[in-house]
């Protein structure tokens, strides 16, 4: 069961990548793993690069996913005109396999178990090769940006009767009603608003958090914009476009002043929304807020501050490290202020929370609503 876990995550991590990967593939990859079996890595590579690509540009990101997935090796690629050697080899999986046992001696699924495992740890708790583990894995999601009716309309198959395209339609088969145009709204990308607390108490956080701000970014540059809080307001758009993840964090750490300060939410809002949100960035937007909620200043400035706010935005998730550890309550001063104007209160400590508030961001663009859940907005 944890090879087949390990392999339905690895086919997940690609279809975060933007692959077009459904269930079909996935029963297939898993079907051209049971008859070449999991004991040598290349045949895996080739039993999902078979079943899994669907176009040839698929290829590059189906290598990189694999590397980081399986291994820290990347995969050879295969040249034109030189045939690669591939050994045939059948075998199912054993029943040892599919009880978890036995996995001592296959590498491979030993390696898609930990990466799945490695999703859901406190990036806290990581090592110095599960971090930068981490990071690759990172580095391949392609967050898809949330999206809002436009004004304008596109032909669809559903929707009312176009007038201009039924004319031309009616003129092209001499005056008969032949096929009836329909059309529907288009659809545009929503802003993305991220806040990122670099204080003191989040710094253990800062580094996944900015790197996941990068590749949100990376993926839709006219639509995200990325600020971090502290004891001021720094705006690190610009840097964070640049396209080695690496370069963009130091060009960050260099425009961030008060990395691993102090806090002052409440003021750092307001900073934000008189000079960038009340004018425009905040309304409509889907912000999202990671910090843990120690405020230095004063809780109920931090209160009108979200109450400004979430007038402003589409919807407003404040993600808290520490809510996914068991036992946690919001009992922090500034988790209590803000508490009644945000739609969701969620975790943000792993890979696993970072992807789940994609989802509370993408659901919150189409509808708005309070999403179900956990009383009081906490998750």
């Amino acid at each position: 069961m944890e090879t087949v876990t390990g392999l339905v995550g690895f086919a997940r991590a690609l279809r975060h990548s933007g692959m077009a990967v459904g269930p079909n593939r996935v029963q297939s990859f898993l079907s051209a793993v049971e008859q070449v079996g999991v004991d040598e890595r290349e045949n895996v590579y080739w039993a999902g690069r078979l079943t899994l690509c669907s176009e040839p540009d698929d290829v590059p990101r189906y290598d990189a996913a694999f590397a980081t997935w399986f291994s820290t090796d990347p995969m050879p690629v295969e040249q034109p005109g030189q045939p690669v050697a591939r050994q045939a080899k059948i075998a199912a999986l054993t029943a040892e396999g599919a009880d978890g046992e036995g996995e001592g001696d296959n590498p491979l699924a030993a390696a898609a178990s930990d990466a799945e495992v490695l999703r859901n740890r406190d990036v806290t708790e990581l090592s110095a090769a599960e971090r930068d583990h981490l990071r690759r894995m990172l580095a391949v999601l392609r967050p898809d940006p949330p999206t809002r009716p436009a004004l304008r309309r596109e032909p669809g198959k559903r929707g009312a009767l176009s007038p201009r395209a039924t004319l031309r339609a009616m003129l092209r088969s001499g005056g008969e009603p032949v096929r009836l145009p329909r059309q529907r709204r288009s659809r545009r990308a929503r802003r993305v608003v991220l806040l990122i607390d670099v204080s003191g108490s989040m710094s253990p956080y800062a580094d996944a958090l900015l790197r996941f701000a990068h590749v949100v970014v990376r993926r839709s540059p006219a639509s995200t914009e990325v600020f971090t809080l502290g004891t001021r307001m720094t705006r690190v758009t610009r840097q964070l476009r640049q396209r080695d993840a690496e370069s963009a964090l130091q060009a960050a750490s260099r425009a961030v002043p008060d990395f691993s300060g102090g806090t002052r939410l409440g003021d750092t809002l307001r900073v934000f929304l008189d000079r960038w949100g009340q004018r425009g960035m905040a309304r409509g937007s889907v912000v999202v807020l990671f910090s843990d909620g120690w405020e230095r200043g004063d809780a109920s400035d931090l209160a009108e501050q979200m109450r400004r706010l979430r007038r402003l935005a589409r919807g407003v998730i404040w993600a808290n490290p520490h809510a996914g550890h068991d036992g946690y309550q919001p009992v922090q001063s500034g988790i209590v202020a803000a508490l009644p104007h945000v739609d969701r209160m969620v975790a943000g400590h792993s890979l696993r929370s970072l992807e789940d508030i994609w989802s509370w961001v993408r659901g919150l663009s189409q509808s708005g609503e309070q999403l179900p859940g956990a009383p009081a907005g906490f998750a």
